[in-house]
């Protein structure tokens, strides 16, 4: 895995201001080649996760956003093997010791915002838990104002390029760290 670097996907318009960014925003890119790097960009991101925190990922079909979870979910030390909810919509997984549960949540059919989500119950498993969300801009920004961005880029078209930019944008004063934190000269969550 490379060190954070300036990557096309950080200049799309979900980090622009407009879209909804806030301007205090931290912005971390990230180079992957492959999907156990990916993984171990998950298990890496878990060290700086805390109870609480919502994690909204946005990528192609196929990009990574699950890969990227299971590796959120091992680092989290979390019971059962965490796959893509795209079916049941949500699995919550409970935590083997005294870590948060994680909630991983697939809002691909889910059309409107909120109000569409709200018999998930996720405001109510927030404060315990991870709360991963699969294709949730413009569902469930509403949960909380801080929240971390995990935008992945890859090639699109018939490539078996296993190349990813994954670019972080940690909205709100919780993730004002983050850089440090994945660097590991910051104190951690």
């Amino acid at each position: 895995m490379e060190a954070p670097h300036s990557s096309p996907a950080a200049d799309s318009p979900h980090d622009s201001p407009a879209a909804g960014a806030a301007p205090d925003a931290v912005t971390v890119r990230i180079a992957v080649d492959s999907p156990e790097r990916m993984q171990e960009l998950g298990r890496r991101l878990a060290g700086v996760l805390a109870p609480g925190d919502l994690v909204m990922l946005t990528g192609e079909l196929g990009a990574g956003k699950t890969t990227l979870t299971r590796g959120l979910g091992e680092g989290l030390g979390v019971r059962g093997a965490v796959t893509s909810p795209t079916f049941v919509i949500a699995r919550v997984h409970p935590p083997l010791s005294g870590g948060p549960a994680l909630v991983h949540v697939d809002a691909y059919r889910l059309g409107g915002g909120l109000d569409e989500m709200e018999d998930l119950d996720l405001d109510v498993s927030l404060p315990d838990s991870v709360v991963v969300v699969e294709w949730g801009d413009g569902k469930v920004e509403e949960l909380s104002e801080d929240r971390l961005r995990v935008l992945i880029d890859r090639a699109t078209g018939d490539t078996d390029d296993d190349r990813r930019e994954v670019t972080l944008v940690g909205v709100g004063p919780r993730w004002a760290g983050l850089r440090e934190d994945l660097t590991g000269s910051g104190a951690g969550r």
